[in-house]
């Protein structure tokens, strides 16, 4: 008799159009009988797998992430377990949760605090990508939580109704920890997208979906190392997700996470669905589509109709990743080795849908506008940059893919931009492979691929923070560096592959306004009360018209415990996490950026 694990598995293959199955007929559980049948071009037996398959598929409930709303946030970053195959639990990492983290749902004009609480083994970091925000407060490379440490920045949210995502960005860990799971959602809303009737019911007809893949070791664990693929398929860290969604239109806010893969979306009966939002929000207008190419950290939201399915059909939401063009994420042949993957250039299932009963008040019209962007052009740049992505052959003594063949370094600032100035920026690559580049605190308007702005796709017609530069093409985008100057803390821009990016693709700028740092370096004057203390410190400085920066807590052995970039000096240090003992506190100054130190009890 045939076995079922032998039919599954070659079911597998053949839905994903996978050219593994002389491996399958290699392995000892493939019957003889099989072997034979194939090689003599019988056909009826691989449909009679087929059919089997499809009937006693098994799908696992989708995850969807818990949610936390309002100003303030408790994010726990920790290393934890997760059930993703049969057998060992895999070692994962998370925030508040096993595997990803919460969404946060925020609010245009809002100010947010974060209370980024670091329960790894590791220092990280905390990126709130594609927020607008003062440098100091946006999680890269530079704003490094140590273990153990409370990291509580805040910021007055001014970007509009958009998709935002948040994870690790710690230069040369940054792969360890996003392959981990550490990440999540950040939803904004505004009164403009509230006013639409859009679908907005989180976890019914409004879904969140987080692309990634993983590949295993022998124990279940993941492999990061040399590797820039998963051979399989997690959806909100789902393998094989499914999900019921009601008989109305439903709203998908999809954000590919991977390490390296493209997606190429579509549902498995080609319907037409529409785009209403990309990285930075809301389009002018839906676009109607059967296909659309999201890359790594690119969001894209869409709005599907299942109001003529019938109840309790199905369909696919799919990667239509075969026959993809060269240098395409995840297009190569291999499937083996570091750049190898079971789904590579395969069609493969992202999401089963299940069709449910309509809910009350469903949308079931399309809107025929959604709001009204009004975008820079290229008229508007009064400066402009090329960057060249070079290097990255592959070859012995080959250097890691870079920018304009200079890798990152941490002490230097590759680009100096003046506040408020409207700035062209373009990318080009002429180099083996695509890639996408990511710059932090703006949002962004593509205005030409190639110098043709007729050729930006309608798809990404919207604000963005990621775009993808394939091989042999150049992209030039406009941007208003507004709002934020600050000539210690630099933003960055760098490959959104996080091998790439830790292998040194990435660059610095800082954004400087009329006035330097100031040259006298004189010291803050400070003093604390009460002291000793049981649950909030405050601070009085002697000269009122001094700024504090940054303000570091540190124990006896001389380790953070907390930090306060930019602190709300009225509302005091709050020590309740902190145990009985000395400590001391380090005030860096806002104009002069030197650090004073004072010396307090906690009770």
């Amino acid at each position: 008799m045939i076995r079922y694990k032998a039919l599954k598995e070659l079911g597998i293959l053949l839905l994903n159009n996978r050219k593994e199955i002389q491996i399958w007929l290699s392995n000892d559980y493939c019957p003889k009988y099989f072997k034979q049948k194939i090689m003599k071009k019988t056909f009826l037996v691989l449909i009679i797998t087929l059919l089997i398959f499809k009937v006693n598929a098994q799908y696992n409930t989708l995850r969807i992430p818990d949610t936390l709303a309002g100003t303030n946030f408790d994010l726990s970053i920790k290393d934890t377990f997760k059930q993703l195959k049969t057998g060992n639990q895999t070692i994962t990492g998370a925030i508040n949760s096993d595997f990803w983290g919460p969404t946060l749902f925020i609010n245009k004009g809002d100010v947010v605090h974060m209370n980024v609480k670091n329960n790894l083994n590791d220092s990280t970091t905390i990126h709130w990508h594609g927020m607008h925000l003062p440098a100091v407060m946006d999680g890269g490379p530079h704003q490094v939580i140590p273990p153990g440490t409370l990291w509580q920045p805040y910021w007055t949210v001014k970007n509009q109704a958009s998709t935002l995502w948040y994870h690790p960005h710690l230069h040369e860990m940054t792969l360890e920890h996003i392959s981990k799971g550490i990440g999540g959602f950040i939803i904004v809303r505004d009164a403009e997208e509230s006013a639409l009737a859009l679908p907005r019911k989180y976890g019914v007809d409004d879904i969140p979906l987080v692309l990634t893949s993983r590949k295993y070791d022998a124990n279940n664990q993941f492999v990061v190392q040399n590797t820039a693929y998963g051979d399989y398929m997690l959806t909100n860290g789902t393998p094989d997700a499914e999900v019921s969604l009601p008989k109305q239109f439903v709203r998908l806010r999809i954000l590919n996470a991977e390490i390296e893969r493209a997606y190429n979306l579509g549902f498995s009966d080609n319907r037409t669905f529409y785009i209403i939002g990309n990285d930075g929000g809301l389009l002018n207008a839906p676009v109607a589509v059967t296909r659309v190419k999201l890359m790594v950290g690119e969001r894209v939201e869409i709005l599907v109709n299942l109001g003529a399915d019938a109840l309790g059909s199905s369909i696919d939401l799919k990667a239509y990743n075969a026959g993809q063009p060269q240098g395409f994420p995840g297009g190569e042949p291999n499937t083996t080795g570091q750049f190898g993957s079971l789904l590579n250039n395969t069609t493969f299932n992202v999401l089963n849908i299940k069709v449910a009963a309509a809910t009350s008040n469903a949308i079931t019209t399309l809107p025929s506008t959604l709001i009204n962007n009004t975008y820079w052009t290229t008229a508007d740049a009064t400066v402009n940059r090329s960057i060249a992505i070079t290097n990255g052959n592959p070859g012995p003594g080959s250097v890691p893919f870079n920018f304009d063949n200079t890798s990152f370094n941490i002490s230097r600032i590759d680009k100096t931009v003046n506040l408020n100035d409207i700035e062209k920026w373009t990318v080009t690559n002429n180099n083996v492979f695509g890639h996408t580049f990511h710059i932090h605190d703006v949002e962004f308007k593509i205005v030409a691929r190639n110098g043709n702005a007729s050729a930006v796709g309608t798809h990404e017609s919207g604000w963005k923070d990621v775009m993808y530069v394939p091989v042999n093409e150049s992209v030039s985008f406009v941007a208003k560096f507004d709002d934020y100057a600050d000539a210690v803390h630099p933003f960055m821009y760098h490959c959104h592959f996080a091998n790439h990016e830790d292998g040194g693709m990435m660059g610095q700028f800082v954004v400087t306004g009329s006035t330097g740092i100031n040259e006298t370096k004189e010291s803050i004057s400070f003093s604390l009360y009460p002291n000793p203390a049981n649950d909030r410190v405050f601070i009085q400085l002697t000269n009122a018209d001094e700024e504090v920066y940054y303000l570091t807590v540190t124990n006896i052995n001389g380790k953070a415990v907390i930090m306060l970039p930019q602190p709300e000096m009225q509302k005091g240090i709050d020590i309740t996490s902190l145990s009985k003992g000395i400590y001391f506190i380090h005030v860096t100054d806002q104009k002069t950026k030197t650090i004073s130190t004072q010396k307090f009890v906690k009770l």
